[in-house]
Order: C-alpha cells, then sequence, then structure tokens
C-alpha cells in the first residue's frame, strides 16, 4: 500500500453495514455502521431486502470517507467481507433483485436438504463444492 492515504474495510453482515477507513499505518481513522430489518415472512423463513442493504454499505461507506476527509480517489485498497451463504437473485437487465434476498438463517430448503442427503448426488456435491447438503448454503 506504499503511497495510498488510506484502506477503506466493509463489513456487510447479517444485520447490518459497517465501512471503517484506516491509515497507511494502520490507525482507525472513522469508522460508520447502519443496521438495516431482516424480514420474517413465514415460520423458518429469514429475508432482507437486498436494496437495503446496498444503501446501508453505501451510506456507511460515504460517511466514513467524509468523517475520515478522504475521497474514495484516495484509497489504496478496499477489503469486502459478507454474509456468504445470503443468496441474491439480480435481473442482468434491470440490475434489480429478482425477490428478497434469502439469508443464511433461512430453512426453507431443509426439506429438499433432507431428501438430497439420501442420494448419489450428496456426494458429487460435496466433492464439487467442499460442502455439505443443507439449508444454510442457501444457494
Amino acid at each position: 500500500m506504499r503511497g495510498a492515504r488510506a484502506v477503506l474495510s466493509i463489513d456487510q453482515g447479517t444485520t447490518g453495514s459497517r465501512a471503517l477507513v484506516f491509515a497507511g499505518d494502520g490507525r482507525l481513522l472513522a469508522s460508520s455502521y447502519q443496521e438495516f430489518p431482516q424480514y420474517f415472512p413465514e415460520p423458518g423463513r429469514v429475508e432482507h431486502d437486498a436494496e437495503e442493504i446496498w444503501n446501508s454499505v453505501e451510506a456507511t461507506i460515504r460517511q466514513a470517507l467524509a468523517d475520515a476527509g478522504l475521497a474514495a480517489g484516495e484509497l489504496g485498497a478496499i477489503g469486502i467481507s459478507n454474509q456468504r451463504e445470503t443468496t441474491v437473485l439480480w435481473d442482468r437487465q434491470t440490475l434489480r433483485p429478482v425477490a428478497p434476498a434469502i439469508v443464511w438463517q433461512d430453512r426453507r430448503t431443509a426439506e429438499r436438504c433432507d431428501e438430497l442427503r439420501n442420494t448419489p448426488v450428496a456426494e458429487q456435491i460435496r466433492r464439487t463444492t467442499g460442502l455439505i447438503i443443507d439449508p444454510y448454503f442457501s444457494a
């Protein structure tokens, strides 16, 4: 990161988004956090509005950069961590989400996962992905 003034770290979590700006020497310059709602349309289902996630990430980035007194062009790097197993399907043409995000806590596929665990495809999925069949892995 030679010559860069700062690094932006984005932590997009299950209940909120955080942006942190670090100086080149590792000092924390600014931090911003914004929560967003989880939706529970039925028992066992947990969803997010992908637009709300996007807006919270964007807002925390803008706030953290403003608090640090920096412009985006002064960043030397950006690091991102996220919910991992939460799944969002986007429309390629409109660039909008097709449906609510299915959160990693959602259990709607539990019955189907139980069915697949007892078939030859279970081992193929494990070999291909390194994962066991479980509703935790939304996709």
